[in-house]
């Protein structure tokens, strides 16, 4: 999935490794719902690079090699923002008898374009269009630059006081029997019936 130039709308082509224009069922890896998409033949595609089979949330990262001779993958590759587009990969399996999915094919592979070069070959050399994909689990190693604060806090709602005494809470004086101190936030647990028995409240 890519993106007009000009009004930023998201624009969806489909390729498979055979022959023809199919539509065929799929497993949406976002919904999980089973959705129709349509796949052109494999003038466009060349090959995908081998999706490693983990059970983790191992950053994956993919090679998918188009043809730049064909029309339509030029029409893509040029005529649209490629950044951060969409990519998923989907496996169908086929009856060999009746040559009919058995059943709706199975996301292998969901993330984003990376890197998307376009060359001119000299003659004689290769010009496809490679595009390297890393996985969606990339995005559990992102951090929020956003901060606990109240300023950050009221941006979402103004009247929320959740966070009014974050930046000042820590340096309170807190009265702790005979002594005072600052409030420690950090540290062991504390036995509430220990403490209750030591003051008589059960016997």
């Amino acid at each position: 999935m890519v993106r007009d130039l000009v009004t930023g709308n998201p624009v969806t082509d489909g390729y498979w490794s055979d022959i023809g224009t199919i539509s065929a069922d799929v497993i949406d890896p976002e919904t999980g719902s089973t959705v129709m998409r349509t796949f052109a033949g494999a003038s466009g595609l060349i090959s995908i690079s081998d999706i490693p089979m983990v059970s983790n949330l191992t950053v994956q990262t993919i090679t998918v090699t188009l043809a730049q001779a064909a029309d339509r993958i030029n029409d893509l590759m040029r005529g649209y923002d490629c950044k951060q587009g969409k990519v998923q990969v989907f496996r169908g399996l086929f009856d060999a008898s009746t040559r009919a999915m058995v059943a709706p094919a199975f996301p292998r592979f969901a993330g984003t374009i990376d890197e998307a070069p376009i060359s001119t070959p000299r003659e004689g050399e290769d010009g496809n269009v490679v595009l390297t994909c890393t996985g969606n689990t990339q995005e559990l190693t992102r951090s929020n630059p956003d901060t606990r604060s109240d300023a950050s806090q009221k941006l979402r709602l103004s009247t929320d006081d959740f966070y009014l005494h974050t930046a000042t809470v820590s340096e309170w004086q807190q009265y702790w029997g005979k002594s005072a101190g600052r409030l420690g936030v950090t540290g062991g647990g504390f036995d509430i019936i220990g403490a209750a028995r030591a003051a008589g409240f059960f016997r």
